[in-house]
C-alpha cells in the first residue's frame, strides 16, 4: 500500500511541475496568467490511498506589470476583462493580450491573426452599435461640404466707432483691382476657410463694426472676397446686454433667438453652399480683443494613412487631409466566474459553464477596466515564487522516492529471509 501511496505522490509531483515549469516558461509571455496544482488526499473508504492534482488554479484576477511600447495599436486594461476575438473558425476567444493591427483585408485582428471584435460606429456618430468584426475603410475619404462654423470671441468694449463706412468700400474680389476695405473702416477682421462639395477651399472673411448705436456690433461678412451684400445677410448685427453677453431679447433676427448668421452663396462647379455661423459665446468685454473659437466642419478629399487606438477604445482611422474617423470601439468582455475560463493557446481562453456568459461592454463601463494606449500588459508570473515552488517539489519528490526505495529494500529483505 505505501509503494502505491509514494507513486501517487510521484505523478502529482509531475503534474505540479507541468504546471511550475509552464509558468516559468510563460514568465516573458504578454498577458499570460501563472496557475497553481492544488494537491488533494485520496482515500478508500477510511483508508488513505495517496494524493492527486484535485484542482488548477488561475490567477486571472492578478494584473500582470505595465510595458510601455509607444505603439499606438498596442493596448491593456486596467483591471478586469478581456478582448474579444473570433478565429478563423468561428470560435470567440478571450484574450488579454492587445497586440492589434490591420491585415491584408483591411480587418482589425490581434497577434494570433484572430478578428478583434467591437462596437460598430457610424461616423461621425459615436453612439456604440451592434458587435461585429472591425474593417478599417481604407477607400478614399470623400469630400465634405462646411456647414456650421463655430466662431467665439471677446469684442472689445473698448472699441469706438470707425472713421471710415465700410459700405463705401465694401470687399469685392470680381473686379480689377479687388476692392479691399481700408483698415479704418472696421475694428477687427477674422478670416475662416471653408470647404465646398467638392473639397476646395473657400475662405469666410468677416469684418467688424462698432455700430453707433450701444453695445452694438455690425458684421460684414465676404466669401472669397466678395461681400455677400444684403442677399447673403451682410451685415449680420450682434447686440449685447449691459453685462457684455449676447442679448437674445434684442436680437434684430428675432427676439428670443441664437445669434446664428446663416449663409447662401454660391461656389460653382460645386454645390450652392449653406453656412450657418454660431456667435453663441461671444462676449463685449472690456480689454482686447481675443478670437477662442473658429472653426469650420467640412473637408477636402483624403487617402487613408494609417489607423490608432485612443483611449476610450475607439478604433481611429486617419487620412492625408487631417480628418480621424472614429469606425469602431473594442469590446472587454467580463465573466461571473473568469477564473474558471478554459486556457488555449495563444494565451487566450474560452467560456464555459463554470464561467458563465460573456458580458460585453465598452471599457471602464461598469466592472471593465479602463484601457491604457501603447502600452502592453506583461505576465503576472513571479519567478522567485516559481523557483521556491520548484524546490519543494523538488524535495517532496525526492522524500516520496526514498519511500519506495525503503519499501523496495524491506520486500528483499523479506524474500531473504524465507
Amino acid at each position: 500500500m505505501s509503494f502505491d501511496i509514494a507513486l501517487s505522490g510521484i505523478q502529482a509531483i509531475n503534474e505540479q511541475l507541468g504546471t511550475i515549469s509552464n509558468n516559468i516558461a510563460n514568465a516573458g509571455t504578454y498577458g499570460f496568467k501563472s496557475s497553481r496544482a492544488n494537491f488533494a488526499s485520496l482515500h478508500a473508504g477510511a483508508q488513505p490511498t495517496g494524493v492527486h492534482v484535485g484542482s488548477i488554479t488561475q490567477s486571472i484576477a492578478l494584473n500582470g506589470g505595465i510595458q510601455a511600447t509607444n505603439r499606438s495599436l498596442d493596448a491593456l486594461i486596467n483591471g478586469r476583462g478581456f478582448f474579444v476575438a473570433k478565429d478563423s473558425t468561428g470560435q470567440t476567444n478571450y484574450t488579454r493580450v492587445g497586440i492589434f493591427t490591420k491585415d491584408a483585408t483591411d480587418y482589425l485582428v490581434n497577434s494570433a491573426g484572430a478578428r478583434i471584435q467591437g462596437f460598430q460606429l457610424t461616423p461621425p456618430s459615436l453612439i456604440a452599435g451592434p458587435v461585429g468584426d472591425i474593417k478599417v475603410p481604407t477607400n478614399l475619404l470623400t469630400a465634405k461640404a462646411t456647414g456650421n462654423l463655430a466662431f467665439v470671441a471677446n469684442l472689445s468694449a473698448d472699441w469706438t466707432v470707425p472713421t471710415g463706412n465700410i459700405t463705401t468700400k465694401l470687399p469685392d474680389a470680381t473686379v480689377t483691382p479687388p476692392v479691399v476695405p481700408d483698415a479704418n473702416m472696421y475694428n477687427m477682421s477674422k478670416v475662416t476657410v471653408v470647404h465646398d462639395s467638392l473639397g476646395r477651399e473657400h475662405t469666410v472673411t468677416q469684418y467688424f463694426v462698432k455700430d453707433p448705436a450701444v453695445r452694438t456690433v455690425d458684421i460684414y461678412t465676404a466669401v472669397d472676397g466678395t461681400d455677400l451684400g444684403a442677399a447673403g445677410g451682410s451685415p449680420y448685427t450682434l447686440v449685447f446686454d449691459v453685462n457684455g453677453q449676447l442679448d437674445k431679447a434684442a436680437n434684430p433676427a428675432g427676439a428670443g433667438l441664437s445669434y446664428s448668421h446663416n449663409l447662401t452663396f454660391a461656389v460653382n462647379p460645386a454645390a450652392a453652399m449653406t453656412v450657418d455661423i454660431d456667435y453663441t459665446g461671444t462676449t463685449f468685454q472690456k480689454g482686447e480683443s481675443t478670437t477662442s473659437t473658429n472653426a469650420a466642419d467640412g473637408y477636402a478629399a483624403g487617402s487613408y494613412v494609417g489607423v490608432d487606438l485612443d483611449p476610450q477604445g475607439n478604433v481611429v482611422a486617419k487620412y492625408s487631409n487631417g480628418e480621424k474617423q472614429a469606425i469602431a470601439r473594442l469590446t472587454i468582455a467580463t465573466f461571473p466566474d473568469e477564473d474558471a475560463l478554459t486556457p488555449i493557446n495563444e494565451t487566450a481562453w474560452t467560456a464555459n459553464v463554470q464561467s458563465g456568459n460573456a458580458n460585453l461592454s465598452e471599457a471602464g463601463q461598469g466592472i471593465a477596466g479602463a484601457l491604457t494606449v501603447a502600452s502592453l500588459e506583461t505576465s503576472n508570473v513571479d519567478v522567485t515564487s516559481e523557483l521556491v515552488s520548484l524546490m519543494t517539489s523538488q524535495r517532496n519528490y525526492q522524500a516520496n522516492s526514498k519511500v519506495i526505495t525503503a519499501e523496495n529494500q524491506m520486500l528483499q529483505s523479506l524474500m531473504q529471509a524465507l
